[in-house]
């Protein structure tokens, strides 16, 4: 083969690049990064609505947001570049017994990991948006830790590390195939030629799904669109307030400058690359949140402040991580499911804890493992937007 590293990384977003980093802080810096586009930080992380927030329901997540959280709020000292963390609270919206019942037992386990969050009356919850709905409300839970971030600056903040202790970037490089004998990686095959290696990471985002099968790997990854829609400037609602989430119809908001940014995922649309905006999606995005926040009739729309982007997603909106039980080498790091910025230093800590110590042990990642896919599993999250 014509050149190697001890690793290469598939991906330069958030993921790869702080796997990169965790690698080479601890001395593990023959690594080689292959990003398929001409521009790292490109892909889905450019694209991000940037939350992060604390309030999960099973304790792996958890845990993987408080240490994640913690590190971003160190990380311009720490790492360098910039977090830009904004921690203005997420606020759960509830109007149906059920789902409020599960919010509440899920704030219960997040106070019991040392999670700071609320229970909020309709009442309370409507102090923080002016003109909110609430006469169908049953109550509200708000994170004041949570917020969003700027996901380009911590993508970016890491590779610049990683690379400054010996970590190389390779660009407009896509895979193309995998070396491997016996059940054990050998290298892998890109445009721009081959590479040998004893550890490949497989942090191609969306495009996850597609890179495994070229190893005969079943990686339960696809693609699909998210739309953000963004607002002229609207004083109406003054900022700064929580990113908020109608739980029942899946509609968000929050500030962006003087803006307001809003979403909701279109559930029928079909795993796809697209990342042009869908405009008529617009019309159900806007229902949800008229319902809810009336005074955004009063909004204008700032089109060419719109766009889309690519979740990854799982089957049980989980990530996949870990090595591989079919093909020694191989380490899964992805299908975040619209969770990669907010558990991307935690993600880096454990998949550079796989590589050189055999096993994540920070954080137990054995739920997240590719064998939950066998016969029987149960997804373990209930909060998923």
């Amino acid at each position: 083969m014509s050149s190697g590293a001890q690793v290469v990384i598939i991906g330069a977003g958030v993921i790869g690049a702080s796997v990169a980093y965790h690698l080479a802080l601890r001395g593990c810096s023959d690594v080689l990064i292959l990003e398929k586009e001409e521009a790292e930080v490109s892909g889905s992380t450019a694209r991000s609505a940037a939350g992060v927030r604390h309030q999960f329901s099973s304790t792996t997540n958890i845990l993987l947001s408080r240490y994640s959280i913690e590190r971003l709020r160190a990380f311009d000292q720490e790492v360098g570049g910039h977090a830009e963390l904004h921690q203005i609270g997420y606020l759960f919206l509830l109007s149906d017994e059920p789902t409020w019942a599960q919010y509440q037992r899920n704030v219960a386990l997040q106070r019991q990991l040392g999670v700071r969050v609320e229970l909020l009356t309709p009442e309370e919850a409507a102090r923080f948006v002016p003109g909110m709905r609430r006469d169908d409300l049953l109550g509200a839970t708000f994170g004041p830790d949570d917020g969003y971030c700027d996901p380009y600056g911590i993508a970016l903040g890491y590779l610049r590390a990683a690379q400054a202790m010996g970590v190389r970037l390779q660009r407009a490089s896509p895979v193309t195939g995998f070396a491997h004998a016996d059940g054990v990686i050998r290298g892998v095959e890109t445009t721009q030629g081959s590479v040998s290696c004893e550890t490949v990471v497989n942090s191609a985002g969306p495009a996850a799904g597609a890179v495994a099968a070229l190893v005969g790997l079943d990686l339960p990854v696809l693609p699909y669109r998210r739309n953000i829609y963004m607002t002229t400037p609207f004083p109406q609602i003054p900022g700064p307030i929580p990113l908020t989430i109608d739980v029942s119809s899946g509609f968000f908001m929050r500030k962006e400058g003087a803006s307001i940014l809003m979403g909701k995922s279109n559930s029928a649309e079909p795993s796809s690359y697209n990342q042009t905006v869908d405009w008529e999606w617009l019309d159900a995005v806007l229902d949800s949140g008229l319902h809810r926040f009336p005074i955004l009739e009063q909004a204008g729309l700032a089109e060419s402040q719109c766009w889309a982007g690519l979740y990854e997603i799982t089957p049980d909106h989980n990530p996949i991580l870990g090595r591989h039980p079919a093909l020694s080498g191989y380490i899964d790091a992805s299908g975040f499911s619209g969770h990669g910025i907010m558990h991307a230093p935690a993600t880096g800590l454990l998949i550079a804890e796989e590589i050189l110590d055999g096993r994540a042990h920070s954080i137990n990642i054995d739920e997240l493992r590719i064998t939950r896919f066998a016969a029987g599993y149960a997804p373990t999250e209930k909060n998923i937007i």
